[in-house]
């Protein structure tokens, strides 16, 4: 009989972002897993742009599971829901707004393994790239040198989208964030449970805020604080 494949869930979180969202759906929906079943979990996180209906439109189309949050609650709370309905033995976090290229998923899987159950998309290991704003740039260098910092990590690139783990362990993180300080939550449990974090260079096109980009200063302050209450205080 044969050996049934292990499932990859793809959590997609979607915020207004109907100039994207079939784009990157399709991109999903097209990449290929020869040794893995996929399972496309696509979280509407209360969009009011008109992305909540091309959602319902290509729903059919691209074979994905569509759950729907009635306002919006932020990309963390988004993750959470999705993360309550996956069912794949390994979790893919992928952003709606094609900063990230869905192609590259096939880097992760090929450093994934025993010694390495968490690899981490870095967009900073990468010879020549575009990094969009400087200061959000410096911004995401600054969290990642705190971290590692704290906890005795060499990461680059803490607040990467692109994040495959396994399903059992980021569900028994009980993440809590609602926002985009998720990232810091996630990676702050994982290293306090002792689970290694390998790194691969990934591909990036950073977007413009006239082009939705959606992360704020006041998200990179959030960060810090996360750091600091999970390292210290739980």
């Amino acid at each position: 009989m044969e050996k049934s494949k292990k499932k990859i869930s793809i959590l997609i979180p979607v915020f207004n972002e109907k100039n994207t969202v079939e784009a990157a759906l399709k991109r999903v929906w097209e990449v290929d897993f020869p040794n893995y079943e996929k399972e496309i979990i696509v979280i509407d996180d209360g969009s009011t742009d008109g992305s909540e209906k091309i959602l319902d439109a290509l729903k059919t189309k691209f074979n994905f599971i569509l759950l729907r949050h009635q306002s919006n609650r932020g990309k963390g709370a988004a993750l959470r829901t999705g993360l309550d309905k996956a069912s794949g033995d390994l979790i893919i976090i992928q952003d709606a707004d094609l900063e990230y290229d869905p192609f590259d998923y096939q880097i992760l899987l090929n450093a994934w393994g025993e010694e390495f159950p968490v690899v981490y998309g870095s967009r900073n290991l990468h010879p020549v790239r575009k990094r969009g704003y400087f200061l959000y740039y410096f911004g995401s260098k600054l969290v990642s040198l705190f971290l590692n910092l704290l906890l005795g990590q060499k990461l680059t690139d803490i607040y990467t989208c692109y994040k495959l783990l396994p399903a059992p362990l980021i569900k028994g993180l009980k993440l809590e964030s609602n926002g985009f300080e998720i990232e810091a939550e996630i990676t702050v449990k994982i290293i306090k449970k002792g689970v290694p974090i390998k790194e691969v260079p990934i591909n990036y096109s950073p977007r413009k805020f006239s082009e939705g980009k959606k992360i704020k200063f006041k998200d990179g302050l959030k960060a810090f604080l996360i750091i600091i209450k999970y390292k210290f205080f739980q």
